[in-house]
């Protein structure tokens, strides 16, 4: 089973990432990651991409498609791939249905991650993590009962990421706004796109994911 999960940044595409990664065995594969890999293994393509970035030129299309292929051909892939990331552009789903064709595969399914812009930022923009033990809370809906504690340790030092800011979200959003509608539009004529409610619970999220694999196997 090969998928694609769409969602902008802070939609839950790597909770729901693990979550089928535990239940199926299916492997996820993010740009970065494949690229830190594929440079890690010294392969042919990793070693051209290495070249290309310590150039501080952007990987082309063909060499990220390359570096897909050869993880396409590991023996723990088997059991099936999430994309995350990837691809980002028409031209790239062409050249990964293209590669997947060439190795009698497919993709199964596009899921999308249907968020509300305005929740998203306020659901991204406002959390913030107990330095001791991670746990999460936010400004607007999810504070520690008593203020400046954490209700888990009692820690009271608390960490942002620099970029959950309303501006670089807002920022972050438009990009994936413009680089998404085509591939929606592609994925949506080819019959594999399924939206589902990113603004869900995790849960509900899960369980409309899983519903839609149902479907494919059924």
């Amino acid at each position: 089973m090969n998928l694609i999960l769409m969602g902008p940044p802070g939609a839950g595409k790597g909770t729901q990432a693990k979550i089928l990664e535990e239940k199926h065995g299916f492997k996820q594969l993010s740009t970065g990651d494949m690229l830190r890999a594929a440079i890690a293994a010294g392969s042919e393509v990793g070693l051209k991409a290495k070249a290309i970035m310590d150039r501080g030129d952007l990987v082309s299309d063909d060499v990220i498609i390359g570096i897909v292929s050869d993880l396409m051909d590991r023996p723990d892939v088997k059991k099936g791939v999430i994309f995350d990331g990837f691809p980002r552009t028409t031209a790239q789903a062409e050249a990964l249905d293209k590669m997947l064709s060439g190795k009698g595969q497919k993709l199964n399914a596009v899921i999308e991650m249907k968020v509300d812009d305005e929740a998203l930022v306020a659901r991204i923009a406002g959390r913030y993590t107990c330095a001791k033990c991670g746990q999460g809370y936010n400004d607007n809906y999810a504070k520690p009962k008593v203020t400046g504690v954490c209700d888990n340790c009692g820690g009271t030092e608390f960490i942002r990421r620099p970029d959950d800011n309303e501006k670089t979200m807002r920022d972050r959003l438009a990009v994936y706004n413009k680089q998404t509608a085509p591939l929606v539009s592609y994925y949506k004529a080819k019959g594999n796109l399924h939206v589902i409610d990113g603004m869900a619970n995790i849960a509900d999220v899960t369980a409309a994911t899983e519903s839609v694999l149902s479907k494919l196997k059924g």
